[in-house]
């Protein structure tokens, strides 16, 4: 079972590194904003946030190429999550500071570590997490999984998104505990209601 489970975490990261090419990348946007016509973001506010998304990684091209590849940003609804590792706490600074010249950027959650990367293996278990999560609450019907984005960084799981109960976001922590290798997890979803502030815990695993 674990050399099946390290063949398809192997797939899934040359899977990953296709989207990071120009034709993956547009056809990644293109996706989001098809899929978003079924969730509770609808299409207007995912193509919001996918030229947002756009805007920084050019700001950070354009700074330094460095944050470009060291910074995994994550939209929704104009809340962006920094997650990864950078050499420096200017680096660290910079990109914050960078996100919020973004137009269209309500909110941004600063998750960035100082340190050097964890190599093939660190990223090969947080793209395994990653995978396991998604199917996990793909395959739970009590969970809207169309509305969560997931992002591991370091064994870290975060998630984003707008859930339909305070349950349904425990739930996913749940299924993301439940994980081998998962240290923490973070959410900053928010609880779907007419008139409630995005609500963002913190949870450790146990």
């Amino acid at each position: 079972m674990k050399s099946v489970s390290f063949i398809v975490s192997i797939l899934a990261v040359v899977s990953l590194l296709h989207g990071c090419t120009a034709v993956g990348a547009a056809v990644g946007a293109g996706a989001t904003v098809g899929v978003a016509a079924a969730s509770e973001r609808g299409v207007q506010v995912a193509t919001s946030d996918v030229t947002i998304h756009a805007k920084i990684q050019e700001k950070y091209f354009s700074t330094n190429v460095d944050l470009s590849t060291a910074v995994n940003i994550v939209v929704y609804e104009g809340r962006v999550l920094l997650t990864g590792s950078v050499d420096t706490e200017q680096m660290r600074a910079t990109a914050v500071k960078l996100t919020w010249q973004v137009d269209g950027v309500e909110e941004v959650f600063n998750e960035l570590s100082v340190a050097s990367g964890g190599g093939i293996m660190n990223f090969t278990h947080d793209t395994w997490i990653t995978t396991k999560l998604k199917a996990a609450i793909t395959f739970d019907d009590t969970i809207y999984a169309i509305n969560y984005s997931v992002e591991t960084s370091n064994q870290v799981v975060y998630v984003m998104g707008i859930a339909q109960s305070q349950n349904e976001i425990d739930r996913v922590i749940a299924h993301a505990r439940s994980i081998d290798y998962v240290k923490k997890v973070i959410s900053h979803a928010r609880i779907k209601a007419p008139d409630s502030k995005p609500d963002a815990k913190t949870t450790t695993k146990t």
